[in-house]
């Protein structure tokens, strides 16, 4: 297996760092900083099954070159956030754990997680991917995907793309199909996720940004102007039934293959679906509802490092070197289905499929979903509002200001 000669530090670098520092031996358990010797030691890495086939072959190449043993352990991609908290700092945790960005911020202030140190090797991957794995300004782990909504479009009933979310609604009209446009919503939770492009269409995002792009919980976006009028755009969509909370996830992937509706905003889990069932699809740009870009939420997935393991020079080396590598980053993309963070393979893919080219367009532009633990407040306000404000149950502004208050004493 081909390793990443751009990381942090070439193997042998860090092996022979490793001879002259290092004492311990394998993973979980002690200090961030201590490591192990440099004749063999082991790491341990939670993978959920989707992951673990591509860092098999991975962890074997690793092995062979380096003399240390990786262990994978399979976990439940769900529970690996709070067992990775509840684990790390008995000494039971794992060196390294696959995981999402948005998890950043309470792993962080848990204080289980180390940085990595990436050098120039950040730059070989894309912005957006590197923002999201970083915290206080320093990296966490090594990203491996991207994930983001964009607008799927049923190219037999909607030659075009939509520049505008006005123009999607008439083109939808005129394919005189049962609806318009399709984006799935709970009918409790709503969806913040697949709605916020709209609304930072309208000038209105949940946080404001420090000087160095960071999110500053301190200023909070939502309840600006923008987000009053985002609300007044909810209520609309709601009245005219184009927003319909009965509409849940799977019955717009059902209703959207069936051929009921030209437009479908969701992501590249739904793209298997419209292909099995014969459509040809385009990825589109989310059009604008409010004026200003449609940006959408971009998850990022990577691996990161415990801040208890014992061998962190041999797990940098897995992170960066392997994990990091382009052939183990777009081995995880053929698998998953997920764009690469690292550029090389994220234009691989782009240049060989149209689909993933879509998505990676849009996400190139997209924003971090915020990976502060103030966002846990955020979403525990912010759908229910939207849901009675499209279910018409009082005052879309002063629901979302209510919203927003509810929100802000919450930070606090």
């Amino acid at each position: 297996m081909k390793v990443n000669k751009k990381g942090v530090l070439g193997i042998s670098a860090l092996i022979a760092t490793s001879a002259l520092i290092l004492t311990g031996c394998a993973g979980g358990g002690g200090d961030a900083g201590s490591t192990a010797p440099a004749d063999g030691g082991s790491l341990t890495v939670w993978v959920d099954a989707d992951r673990a086939t591509v860092l098999k072959d991975a962890a074997k190449a690793f092995q062979d070159e380096t003399g240390v043993k990786v262990t994978l352990v399979q976990k439940d991609f769900g529970e690996i956030r709070d067992q990775f908290i509840s684990q790390v700092p008995t000494g039971k945790g794992p060196d390294i754990a696959v995981g999402a960005h948005d998890w950043l911020g309470t792993l962080v202030t848990n204080g289980v997680v180390a940085p990595v140190e990436l050098g120039d090797a950040a730059g070989d991957f894309q912005k957006v991917a590197i923002d999201a794995m970083s915290y206080e300004g320093k990296t966490y782990g090594v990203p491996y995907s991207i994930e983001n909504i964009a607008l799927m479009r049923n190219t037999a009933l909607a030659p075009e793309a939509p520049a505008t979310y006005d123009d999607m609604i008439a083109a939808g009209t005129a394919a005189g199909t049962e609806y318009k446009f399709l984006v799935g919503l709970d009918p409790e939770q709503g969806d913040p996720y697949h709605l916020y492009p709209f609304q930072t269409s309208f000038g209105a995002p949940v946080f404001g940004t420090n000087a160095d792009g960071t999110y500053n919980a301190a200023d909070l976006q939502i309840g600006n102007a923008g987000g009053d009028a985002f609300a007044g755009w909810l209520a609309a969509q709601g009245a005219a039934g184009i927003l319909n909370t009965n509409i849940s996830g799977d019955l717009a992937r059902e209703s959207f293959v069936a051929g009921k509706s030209p437009f479908f905003l969701t992501g590249p889990w739904n793209v298997p679906a419209a292909q099995d069932a014969g459509l040809d699809i385009a990825i589109d740009p989310i059009p604008s509802a409010g004026g200003q870009p449609a940006q959408p939420f971009v998850g990022v997935q990577g691996f990161f490092l415990s801040a208890k393991s014992k061998n962190v020079v041999a797990a940098t080396n897995f992170l960066t070197n392997y994990i990091g590598s382009e052939d183990v980053q777009t081995a995880l993309f053929e698998v998953g289905g997920r764009a690469p963070a690292l550029t090389a393979s994220f234009d691989a893919a782009l240049a060989s499929d149209e689909i993933v080219e879509g998505f990676g367009t849009v996400g190139a532009d997209a924003v971090p979903m915020p990976n502060i633990p103030q966002m846990g407040s955020v979403w525990e306000f912010w759908g229910v509002t939207e849901v009675a404000i499209i279910n018409a149950q009082g005052d879309p502004v002063t629901l979302w200001q209510k919203m927003t208050s509810d929100i802000a004493a919450a930070i606090k």
